[in-house]
């Protein structure tokens, strides 16, 4: 399903950018480490028919993925925020091609682009989730729990987000701290939607073991191993009643293409900043359409801005199954948005104003504000 219809060209004339630093409520524990405070870059696009907003999704290490806060911050002020300067007039979906002769930084483009987006929206009294082709006016909501001190406390953890009204768990794994706590989850929640995240913890040597998944039912187990194993993960498919699910190795359309041709997954999750911007995420979204995989909306701890794009996203049609936009309260205490994300009978309401629909909490942003510049035409 392509765009509603293109967006009208914005002139830009300054691109700030702000690295910020948000304490999270609890801390946040995956296969590759623990966060504490959340670092994200923010992106505030002033144009001559108005600002826009964006945000890139690096983390402060490459652990996650190769891209990290302060590598972002010099491509993108040395080289990516300089290039679409340089273009001056140019509608969002300009922005990609005018990004392309850079290789690779594809969180530092989405940003970008979802700020120019963002303007240009606004400047038409249109909303992203409209532009995007997105019809739900509420999207369920997902949540993702990190890896907590033992199973019992994951049962908890669990028992508290379910009583929140979350209707898809998904919790994080890695080897040792795998089958145990499946095991504690799913015995303590026989019927509750279930699914895990291994984030590239795992080789293909791991096969017999990730095999014991199969007994408890679950939705999916994403990204089991490394995020360049399309190969290998089509061989553990085929040992697997589970569905493999693929995330850090889906960074372009044609990386979704490829895996879908060597059987290296039947399920994607679709994150906007990781393939470089939230219409190449619709692109994806239209391939898995056709082929018939089902499409979610994964997140990446985002604040109000990210999140709000992330709700326009999964409103769209071919996102089919709960993704991981909760709650703003998951992961924070305070938000950079007057308005954030909240939970209503297990569902994210999908925001309808101009651009993000989204605005910003002067006071919030500059609280967390580290580090700021501003580049101009």
């Amino acid at each position: 399903m392509p765009l509603a219809s293109h967006a009208a060209s914005v002139r830009l004339e300054e691109i700030e950018l702000r690295v910020l630093q948000i304490p999270l409520v609890a801390p946040f524990t995956t296969s590759f480490g623990t966060e504490t405070v959340r670092e994200v870059i923010v992106v505030r696009a002033r144009t001559d028919v108005g600002e826009g907003w964006g945000e890139i999704v690096t983390q402060s290490a490459p652990l996650y993925s190769n891209e990290y806060t302060q590598g972002a911050w010099d491509v993108a002020t040395r080289w990516l925020v300089p290039a679409l300067l340089d273009r001056r007039a140019l509608a969002p979906e300009d922005v990609a091609p005018t990004l392309e002769p850079f290789v690779g930084h594809r969180m530092a483009k989405a940003g970008l682009e979802l700020a120019v987006i963002d303007a240009a929206l606004r400047s038409e009294g249109r909303s992203f989730a409209s532009y995007l082709g997105g019809a739900a006016a509420m999207i369920p909501s997902g949540v993702s729990v990190g890896i907590q001190p033992d199973p019992a406390a994951l049962v908890e953890t669990v028992r508290g987000y379910l009583d929140e009204g979350y209707v898809r768990i998904k919790i994080k794994i890695k080897p040792g701290r795998d089958i145990a706590e499946t095991d504690a989850v799913r015995s303590a929640f026989p019927d509750i939607p279930l699914q895990v995240d291994a984030n590239s913890a795992y080789t293909l040597a791991d096969a017999d073991l990730l095999a014991q998944l199969d007994r408890f039912g679950l939705l999916l187990i994403e990204q089991p191993l490394q995020e360049d194993d399309i190969v290998d993960h089509a061989a553990l498919a085929q040992q697997l009643k589970t569905p493999i699910c693929l995330d850090e190795s889906i960074t372009s359309v044609k990386a979704a293409r490829d895996a879908l041709a060597l059987g290296a997954t039947t399920v994607i999750n679709v994150k906007a900043g990781r393939v470089g911007g939230y219409l190449e995420a619709l692109r994806i979204a239209d391939l898995c359409a056709s082929a018939g995989i089902p499409v979610w909306c994964g997140g990446m701890l985002e604040t109000g801005i990210g999140r709000a794009a992330n709700a326009a996203l999964a409103a769209h049609p071919g996102f089919t199954l709960p993704g991981d936009v909760s709650a703003s309260a998951r992961f924070y205490a305070r938000d950079i948005v007057t308005q954030p994300a909240v939970l209503e009978d297990g569902h994210v309401r999908v925001p309808t104003g101009p651009g993000l629909g989204v605005e910003i909490d002067s006071e919030a942003l500059k609280a967390f504000t580290v580090a700021r510049e501003t580049l101009r035409a």
